[in-house]
C-alpha cells in the first residue's frame, strides 16, 4: 500500500506559529524532504523531532522526485517542508505533488503560515481579489515587461522580493504602473516586523533614506488612480516605453492594452507616421 505525502507549512520567523498538527506530522513521518537540511535541522531540534531530513531543492528536484516517489510507492510517508512558510508557494514541490496525485498517492496539506496571506491580512488593500505573481524577475527589463502585462489587472498584486532589489523593483512599479498605492511588508512575524504603506515612490524614498535595507519583502500593489497618458500620441507612447527599456514589440502590446486597441491598430498608426 502506498504511503502518504504531507505538505507541511512551517513558521516564517516566529517559531510559536508552528501548529501542533505540523509537529505531530513531522514526528510521525518516515522522511522529511526540505530545501536546506541545515535550516530544517534547527526547526526539528527545537521541537524535538529526530527525523533525518532529505534535501529537496530547485537544483535536485527532478531526480529527487523519482526517489521520493519510489519511497512513497513502497509505503513510506513523507513530509515536504520549505525553509519557511507553505511549500510550493514560490518554493519547490510542484513536481512531487503532481506526480503523486497522478499515481493515486494521497496528498495531505498541513496548513499554517504563508508570507503572502500574512501580508495581505494586515495590508489594508482590497483582498476580495488578488493575484500572486511570485518573485520579481532579477533584471529591470524583465520586471518592466511583467508589469506591463499587468497594466489592466484590477486585483491587488502580490510579489516577493529580496532586500537588495526592493528599491529597483519599487521604481519599476512606480514608472510602469503609475505610482500605485503599495504595502511593503518585511520581517513578518519577527521582532522587527514592519509594514510601509503609501505610493510606490514614497515607500521607495523611505527605504532609500536608510543606511541599509534588510529582511525579505512581500510587496503588495493596489490599483493606481493615475490614468494612462492618453494625451500623448500612440507614436510618443511607444517611444516612451522603448526609452524605458521595453523591446518594441512589448511596447506596442502595452500601448494597445492601455488604450483598448488591437496590436494591428497600433501598427497601422505607427506606419502612418
Amino acid at each position: 500500500m502506498a504511503g502518504v505525502l504531507y505538505i507541511v507549512a512551517t513558521p516564517i520567523g516566529n517559531l510559536s506559529d508552528m501548529t501542533y498538527r505540523a509537529v505531530e506530522t513531522l514526528k510521525a513521518v518516515d522522511h522529511i524532504a526540505c530545501e536546506d537540511t541545515r535550516q530544517t535541522r534547527k526547526l526539528l531540534d527545537h521541537f524535538g523531532i529526530a527525523a533525518h531530513p532529505l534535501s529537496y531543492h530547485e537544483h535536485n528536484e527532478a531526480e529527487r522526485t523519482v526517489d521520493l516517489l519510489q519511497r512513497l510507492e513502497s509505503g513510506a510517508s513523507i513530509a515536504i517542508v520549505s525553509d519557511a512558510g507553505t511549500p510550493l508557494i514560490s518554493d519547490p514541490g510542484y513536481r512531487i505533488v503532481n506526480a503523486a496525485a497522478e499515481r493515486g498517492i494521497r496528498v495531505v496539506p498541513i496548513p499554517g503560515v504563508s508570507a503572502l496571506i500574512t501580508a495581505l491580512s494586515a495590508a489594508g488593500l482590497p483582498t476580495d481579489s488578488f493575484r500572486f505573481c511570485g518573485f520579481f524577475p532579477r533584471k529591470s527589463g524583465e520586471r518592466r515587461r511583467m508589469l506591463e502585462g499587468l497594466l489592466t489587472e484590477e486585483s491587488t498584486l502580490a510579489f516577493y522580493e529580496a532586500p537588495h532589489r526592493i528599491l529597483e523593483s519599487l521604481q519599476d512599479v512606480e514608472e510602469v504602473l503609475g505610482d500605485p498605492p503599495v504595502v511593503a511588508a518585511r520581517e513578518l512575524t519577527k521582532m522587527h516586523e514592519e509594514f510601509l504603506r503609501g505610493p510606490a515612490s514614497a515607500v521607495r524614498a523611505t527605504l532609500a533614506a536608510r543606511d541599509s535595507v534588510k529582511g525579505e519583502f512581500t510587496l503588495l500593489v493596489g490599483k493606481s488612480e493615475k490614468k494612462p497618458q492618453l494625451d500623448e500620441s500612440v507614436q510618443d507612447a511607444v517611444k516612451r516605453l522603448e526609452a524605458a527599456g521595453l523591446p518594441r514589440m512589448d511596447a506596442i502590446k502595452a500601448v494597445a492594452r492601455e488604450r483598448g486597441l488591437g496590436k494591428r491598430d497600433v501598427y497601422k498608426i505607427l506606419e502612418q507616421g
